[in-house]
């Protein structure tokens, strides 16, 4: 009878270090907001299980699926997860998973320290919340603050400002790493938009300010109007206002500029600073 008992005092001690247990009031804040997700946070063997696509899109990161395998991509950074698979690769290198990644009503769950920590962040916990913490963009030597965005339409204007580090680097970085090669400055271009074919339109002005509010680094983004019949891709032109030199950039960066940014106003990284928009 004595080992009867003793088997199911272990058994019972193994399952409740094994099974996941919710953390309902345990908040998730990365660069001090809130992150929200239908899914909540769990504790599996002492370690904050997340959602990771509401984590990852708040680090700067993308994700894809590719067959059983979960890309994560940021810049220079590469990482590979498998669902229940207690190692993951960062860059071709295997490390080791303290919990497997496991499915949890359609969500993929995740230990978030090593996910902050793959892409640079800190990780703390106070008050029953985990914070999240990215390093400021640095640009030249100088800390990045805010990207302020401008776009303009046919009547009014909107200024907006990202606040996340981890928005801004990824921003930055699509910008640097899909600048083109240099060319000449086009004879037709504006802020105004229905502009007759073979003009560029300026779609986007974007600024990386300091402590101070004063631009580091400012690129224009310029959208080339074509006509409805013509079968290719849109032509996209960067100026780096600092160098005061026009570059070549590829269509798909433009886009993936614009779904950060719509990322960033949804979970709450958005500040609108001023809309003339009627």
């Amino acid at each position: 009878m004595k080992k009867v008992l003793t088997g199911i005092f272990t058994a019972l001690i193994l399952s409740i270090t094994t099974s996941p247990t919710y953390a309902a009031d345990m908040q998730i804040k990365v660069e001090g907001v809130i992150i929200s997700s239908d899914v909540k946070p769990e504790i599996k063997n002492n370690r904050t299980m997340v959602p990771l696509r509401a984590v990852s899109e708040n680090l700067g990161a993308r994700v894809n699926w590719s067959d059983s395998e979960i890309v994560l991509t940021k810049s220079n950074v590469k990482v590979i997860l498998q669902l229940n698979s207690n190692t993951a690769v960062k860059n071709g290198k295997t490390v080791p998973l303290d919990v497997k990644p496991y499915l949890n009503n359609n969500h993929t769950m995740v230990p978030l320290r090593f996910i902050a920590e793959m892409f640079g962040c800190n990780v703390s916990y106070s008050n029953n919340a985990v914070n999240v913490e990215a390093k400021p963009l640095v640009i030249d030597g100088v800390k990045v603050k805010t990207l302020q965005q401008e776009y303009r339409m046919t009547m009014g204007g909107v200024v907006n400002q990202i606040n996340g580090n981890t928005y801004n680097e990824a921003i930055y970085n699509i910008f640097v790493e899909n600048k083109g090669k240099k060319v000449e400055e086009p004879s037709n271009y504006s802020w105004r938009s229905h502009l007759s074919t073979g003009w560029y339109y300026r779609s986007g002005q974007y600024d990386f300010l300091d402590q101070e509010g004063n631009s580091i680094k400012r690129f224009d983004i310029y959208t080339l109007v074509q006509s409805f019949d013509e079968d290719q891709d849109t032509e996209v032109l960067i100026y780096e206002a600092n160098e005061n030199q026009w570059y070549m950039f590829n269509c798909t960066a433009s886009q993936e500029i614009r779904e950060l940014i719509d990322t960033a106003s949804k979970n709450g990284f958005l500040t609108e600073i001023s809309n003339t928009v009627p």
